[in-house]
């Protein structure tokens, strides 16, 4: 049934395909189907050209497919995931990082290398030198939920 709809529908089958991939993206969204459903409509693209000729059997039909499929899904994601654009707010959900530079009393002592202190409403695991209850702290660090510290 398929071989038959694929020879009936010719290069139009690719186009066909591409379609519903792009469709099943909207109901399945991850922004990963439109790029193997652009290289669908690609390949039937290039059907139409060489739909006639010897060399454009299926199993080479499926190689073009799957090398578009890569090359478009790279394209793609280094296209939309482009990092470098300036920001207002650089440290945007990264809450550690945002602290660093600021400075702070020690609520409890650095004993051993670790301590808390308390900024805004948050207590934060702090290590650094041994240091007593109430010294001023500068927060030179962070690696996600600890933070590192020198005295002011």
């Amino acid at each position: 049934m398929f071989d038959n709809l694929v020879v009936e529908l010719g290069p139009w089958s690719w186009w066909l395909l591409g379609l519903v991939l792009l469709a099943a993206e909207l109901v399945l969204p991850g922004f990963f189907l439109v790029w193997i459903g652009l290289a669908g409509i690609i390949v039937g693209a290039l059907s139409l050209l060489f739909w006639d000729d010897a060399f454009w059997v299926w199993q080479l039909q499926w190689l073009v497919f799957a090398a578009v499929a890569v090359i478009v899904a790279l394209l793609g994601r280094r296209y939309f995931y482009n990092n470098n654009q300036v920001t207002d707010e650089p440290f945007l959900n990264q809450r550690g990082a945002s602290l660093v530079g600021r400075t702070a009393t020690l609520g409890e002592p650095i004993a051993e290398g670790r301590g808390r202190i308390r900024l805004n409403d948050t207590y934060w695991t702090v290590k650094g030198p041994d240091l007593p209850v109430g010294t001023r702290v500068i927060i030179v660090a962070s690696n996600g939920r600890e933070l590192t510290v020198e005295p002011v």
